[in-house]
């Protein structure tokens, strides 16, 4: 099993990246608990500034859209976390949450396809969410 390591260029407070990790990990699975299909969580510590990682889900309607969203939310709001802004929420393609450390990318088929931030982001360390232990608090 790989070992998961977090190293920037920067030095980084390992109690906030592991704190990180664990919010992106929780958000993944809640994407999976709505249905969100092939969720990825990527790595972006090493590759640039904009966030430490990104959680990336398709949605098949903008109900279910909404419900990853709206969930992912709470689950951040309850561990103290403070949304910077959302993008796309009204529309029908592509919800954006931005928590600073953790961006949220919620998508309809097609828009993932467009966009295909994991090969923009082909750099960036894929995380097994799946098999990283949460904490009891997130």
């Amino acid at each position: 099993m790989k070992t998961i390591t977090t190293e920037s260029s920067e030095p980084q407070n390992s109690a906030a990246q592991e704190r990180a990790l664990q919010l992106a990990c929780g958000c993944a699975r809640v994407a999976d608990d709505y249905r969100g299909t092939d969720t990825v969580v990527l790595n972006l510590t090493s590759v640039t500034r904009i966030a430490d990682y990104f959680v990336i889900t398709t949605a098949t309607s903008r109900r279910q859209m909404h419900a990853i969203a709206d969930e992912s939310s709470r689950m951040m709001r309850k561990s103290g976390s403070q949304r910077i802004g959302t993008e796309g929420y009204d529309g029908d393609s592509w919800v954006l949450q931005d928590y600073g450390d953790v961006v949220i990318h919620v998508f309809n088929p097609e828009t993932r396809t467009l966009y295909d931030l994991e090969h923009l982001w082909a750099d960036a360390e894929k995380i097994d969410w799946q098999s990283v232990p949460l904490d009891d608090a997130e």
